[in-house]
């Protein structure tokens, strides 16, 4: 497993800021630990922890910026619904999100091949109107998602030694 390093104050700062700074500045770690890019190859330099902290982060950006109909388009689906993302979740103590992402594959599942092609803009945001049953479900995740967003900054925060490696300024390069 590839060591990410974060400094006591990075983390410190970053805690006080809230918890979105503080998942922010884990996952900003993770990922530069990786350089920068989730691929197949870097997954493997990561633990299961860190990998679904890092799918929480690509799920809460898609469906915030544009819901699950956006998240399946801009090719996500495959990361978010073909791991095991909500079984891991829902060990994590979010019983309410793994369901919505079980939920959230049935309809993936079903729809995912027209979602996946190329659309021009026009096309694309007809989608979410082609396919309202999304609808519910990005619903349940905008009103949640502040509350899940803590639930994970706690797990994360109680289980830290799983996500990085805690250095103090002077020993942190």
């Amino acid at each position: 497993m590839t060591k990410v390093t974060i400094t006591d104050e990075e983390l410190r700062s970053a805690a006080a800021e809230g918890m979105d700074a503080f998942l922010g500045t884990i996952v900003s770690a993770i990922r530069k630990a990786i350089g920068g890019e989730l691929t197949t190859e870097t997954l493997g330099m990561l633990n299961s922890d860190q990998i679904t902290l890092l799918a929480w982060d690509t799920l809460h950006e898609e469906v915030m910026d544009g819901g699950f109909v956006q998240l399946i388009h801009n090719g996500y689906g495959l990361f978010i619904f073909k791991n095991p993302l909500a079984k891991a979740l829902k060990l994590w103590g979010l019983r309410d999100l793994s369901k919505l992402i079980y939920n959230a594959h049935t309809l993936y599942e079903k729809y995912h091949e027209v979602l996946e092609r190329d659309y021009s803009d026009d096309e694309f945001m007809a989608l979410f109107e082609q396919y309202p049953e999304f609808d519910d479900l990005d619903d349940e995740f905008v009103e949640q998602e502040e509350a899940w967003t803590a639930q994970i900054a706690h797990y994360v925060d109680d289980h830290l030694d799983r996500f990085v490696t805690v250095a103090p300024q002077s020993n942190y390069e």
